[in-house]
């Protein structure tokens, strides 16, 4: 990946099609900050649609149209929603530059490298069909002692590494951010929901020397 080698902790480069047009999200300081979203193509026949963050300095949001092509970079920034009932770890993809594509320049590109430390004990599981699951959340440091609390999911062998590293550990992920539906019963009633997530092709703890590397099919035929 193109990745491999920068000083950042928390680096994503994405391309695609805007999918959800700006709709305001907040102020800091005088600046205003939108939303939008975007949809990545996998290799399947899938895609991921994903939440972008971008402040009005950027670039105008009337040229985020639906449809358009764009290429964002930035960070994968977490918060909590004190909105509901129940404090929600929401995740976002944070602008830091943004730029339209041409069509013969959009080619899809979705990766993500974090260097950060586990935060909780890693839950090894099995799918009906055998497949290996591992989840883990991974806290990423950025400037003024905040955290970025980023889930992460990984398959088959890189399951298996994963399930034995203990809280604290220091780990670097490259991989892709996902987007996934699922549904969950509130009282009487099914809700759908979608969760983001980082999808993880390879895993490394520093100065171990060690790496599990992807398994992209399971990976891609991830929902």
């Amino acid at each position: 990946m193109h990745f491999d080698g920068l000083a950042e902790n928390n680096t994503v480069l994405i391309t695609g099609t805007v999918a959800e047009g700006c709709v305001f999200s907040h102020e800091v300081y005088g600046e205003s900050f939108y939303m939008f979203r975007i949809s990545s193509a996998r290799l399947s026949d899938k895609a991921d649609i994903l939440p972008v963050t971008i402040s009005e300095r950027l670039i105008d949001k009337e040229l985020l149209q639906v449809g358009t092509k764009v290429e964002v970079t930035g960070q994968l920034r977490s918060y909590n929603n004190y909105n509901s009932k129940k404090n929600r770890l929401i995740l976002t993809i944070f602008a830091r530059e943004i730029s339209l594509l041409e069509e013969a320049d959009a080619k899809m590109e979705n990766q993500i490298f974090l260097n950060g430390f586990i935060c909780k004990a890693p839950i090894y599981r099995k799918t009906p069909f055998g497949r290996e699951i591992s989840d883990i959340l991974v806290a990423v440091n950025r400037a003024y002692n905040k955290s970025d609390y980023i889930p992460c999911i990984a398959w088959g062998r890189n399951a298996r590494y994963m399930a034995n590293l203990e809280v604290g550990a220091n780990i670097r992920v490259w991989g892709r951010v996902q987007s996934r539906i699922y549904q969950k019963r509130v009282g009487e009633e099914v809700e759908e929901r979608v969760a983001y997530e980082v999808s993880v092709s390879k895993i490394e703890l520093p100065g171990h020397g060690e790496q599990a590397e992807t398994e992209q099919e399971a990976a891609e035929a991830a929902e």
